[in-house]
């Protein structure tokens, strides 16, 4: 199928532009002699794992049900953390997971053992109280008031000995300075903790594909843990696998008040929630900032939401009931998060091969919708 002929709204995630991702972490993690996880919270589309999963060493999830996917369509290491377990679902966990993060003393205290057990390796967050971010703090796992992993004062002086490993995540969109940074202060409080560990998990939040991103940098960081600790690292980035893999394609259904705003049949709200969320403005191609190009249009979604807005853009021409629009950077954090509000329709999703070819993978229609409600 050609892209012109695929309806609209739909994610297309591209097969070229997600193996050049996954070379550069391939190459990374071979050269620092780390393990490289997908964090499944910003990417799931499992059609792709076993292509993902001929480059990296498995995935990491949130919940169980992540976990249940990484285990079902990815198959390799399969690593969970979550900032409280429920009993009734942690036998399922221990099933489908090799490595088990707690959050608390009292979460590992409470399964902690079964984790031993069950010859499953466990492992703590730690929440080294260093921020490298900016804004309000809804992505900052080190922000004031965090609930996200156990303080330096929290840790006893011995941990129990089938504690294994020890995980830390403060980063968000960041380059490998931001990691240095939070390095230091991991090393400076837990470095007692540290020499007692198999493996350390550096988290996510690290931009490795991003043209700017300092990979050198990184390497030479994953090195140095690995031999000061004689320990395996692991990295698990989610946004870095998919970074700029993917589009949503969208269509002008109609232009009001006075052909200033422009009505589209995707939603921020419900198929981009980041944009309302974050905020931030996605990149749209072939537009410009406001004011940049002859014609600018405040683009919005069809939901009865007032603010479902995706923001204002410019472009050379005027557009007209019917023209396509083509958002990038929209296989992260998008799928994953959508919803049906209103009763919309989720976009399908659809697989760009190298040759340009497509192939829709998913569609959606009411049943997808209804089903979720009774």
């Amino acid at each position: 199928m050609r892209k012109e002929d695929l309806r609209t709204p739909c994610y297309v995630v591209q097969e070229k532009a997600l193996l050049h991702n996954l070379k550069i972490l391939k190459e990374v993690k071979e050269k620092a002699g780390c393990r490289i996880l997908l964090a499944q919270k910003a990417f799931s589309m499992y059609d792709c794992y076993p292509l993902i999963g001929e480059y990296l060493d498995g995935a990491t999830a949130s919940g169980l049900y992540e976990a249940r996917l990484g285990k079902e369509e990815m198959g390799k290491e399969n690593h969970i953390f979550s900032p409280a377990y429920k009993e009734e679902e942690f036998q399922e966990i221990l099933d489908c997971c090799d490595h088990i993060i707690f959050n608390s003393m009292t979460q590992l205290e409470k399964f902690g053992k079964r984790v031993q057990a069950a010859g499953k390796s466990a492992g703590i967050r730690i929440n080294p109280e260093c921020s490298t971010q900016e804004g309000d703090g809804i992505y900052d796992p080190c922000a004031e008031g965090s609930r996200l992993g156990i303080l330096e004062r929290e840790l006893p002086e011995e941990l129990p000995d089938f504690v294994e490993g020890i995980h830390f995540h403060t980063l968000c969109e960041q380059n490998s300075d931001a990691l240095e940074i939070t390095l230091q202060a991991v090393e400076e409080k837990f470095a007692p903790w540290l020499f007692k560990m198999k493996w350390i998990n550096f988290g996510g939040g690290h931009h490795i594909t991003r043209d700017d991103y300092d990979r050198e940098r990184l390497i030479r960081l994953v090195r140095h843990v690995k031999e000061t600790y004689g320990v395996e690292v692991y990295l698990e980035p989610g946004e870095a696998v998919a970074l700029n893999a993917g589009e949503l394609i969208t269509t002008v259904e109609d232009l009001v008040h006075g052909e200033s705003i422009a009505v589209l049949d995707a939603s921020a709200a419900c198929h981009m929630p980041d944009v309302l969320e974050m905020p931030y403005r996605p990149p749209l191609k072939g537009s410009g900032l406001p004011g940049e190009k002859a014609f600018t249009y405040l683009l919005a979604g069809p939901t009865c939401l007032a603010g479902d807005r995706i923001g204002s853009y410019s472009f050379d021409e005027r557009l007209s009931v019917g023209d396509r629009l083509t958002f990038q950077d929209m296989a992260i954090y998008s799928m994953v998060k959508n919803n049906t509000f209103n009763g919309m329709r989720l976009p399908d999703i659809v697989w760009e091969q190298a040759d340009g070819s497509c192939r829709v993978v998913k569609t959606f229609g009411y049943e997808d919708f209804k089903e979720r409600l009774s």
